[in-house]
């Protein structure tokens, strides 16, 4: 099993940044890919960012170029920096781990909200 623990949400003006954190424990050698998702309410689930372990990243065209993710392997953790946000960027993120195609676990979620 795997454990993940989200920190970093709140509540910023547009334009303003964010960094969210997720720190892994457990069978963390499971893991190959990290990631967040987001939902906003009435919304689908959907893919944010995500890096394998080995460094490879894929982002959702809404935010390349506004954010980055990153991982700290020795530390099983993710970090996501998201900067020029905007009020469309308001959701709940999620921390993800799993394969490369395949979430097989989530965090909690931490909330981001951005206001105009």
């Amino acid at each position: 099993q795997v454990q993940l623990v989200e920190s970093g949400g709140g509540l910023v003006q547009a334009g303003g940044s964010l960094r969210l954190s997720c720190a892994a424990s457990g069978s963390t050698g499971i893991i190959d890919a990290m990631g967040w998702y987001r939902q906003a309410p009435g919304k689908q689930r959907e893919l944010v960012a995500q890096i394998t372990r080995g460094g490879t990243t894929r982002y959702a065209d809404s935010v390349k170029g506004r954010f980055t993710i990153s991982r700290d392997n020795a530390k099983n953790t993710v970090y996501l920096q998201m900067s020029t946000l905007k009020p469309e960027d308001t959701a709940v993120y999620y921390c993800s781990a799993g394969g490369r195609t395949t979430v097989n676990y989530w965090g909690q979620g931490t909330q981001v909200t951005v206001s105009s």
